[in-house]
């Protein structure tokens, strides 16, 4: 047997490591990364981030993604919190912060703590009433992603934005 073959059963052995270790290590590794690259480069990158940041919560938490012209990312900003299954967003807020934070462009996000990361009709058109009101002040927006668990769906990509 290799010593490469020895290693994984002795780093068990040795250095018991729980599961929420490895999650608590894999979300670091992931902070770095987009804090690093500041660009949202992939959309991979973009799942990834907002899976750490809203896929565990317990009840629906909406917030956003604010990027410079070049879509470097100035900040994530959690606006909205909500019950288990629905969150009161205001379209008014998110222009406010996007105009406040000189955005060019935003990424919506929310989270879905049911499982279920589908979007309801009540999301599509709140989307759209967000859109909207982005598009009077020429902010665009990029794409809504609903998280939940390990799991989400962009609204860009199935072509309701």
């Amino acid at each position: 047997m290799t010593t490469t073959e020895q290693t994984p059963g002795l780093l068990c052995q040795e250095l018991p490591v729980s599961e929420a270790e490895i999650l608590t290590w894999a979300e670091a590794i992931l902070r770095a990364r987009f804090a690093r690259s500041n660009y949202l480069t992939s959309p991979a990158l973009v799942r990834d981030y907002l899976r750490l940041n809203l896929g565990a919560e317990e009840r629906e938490v909406f917030g956003v993604i604010l990027l410079d012209s070049q879509h470097g990312v100035q900040r994530f900003e959690r606006l909205f919190y909500g019950t288990i299954d629905s969150a009161s967003v205001y379209p008014r807020e998110i222009v406010k912060l996007a105009l406040q934070q000189n955005a060019a462009a935003v990424v919506l996000a929310h989270n879905h703590p049911s499982g279920n990361p589908e979007p309801s009709e009540a999301d599509i058109k709140l989307t759209q009433r967000v859109q909207q009101a982005l598009q009077t002040v020429d902010i665009r927006l990029l794409d809504h992603l609903i998280v939940s668990g390990t799991h989400s769906v962009s609204l860009a990509e199935r072509a309701l934005i």
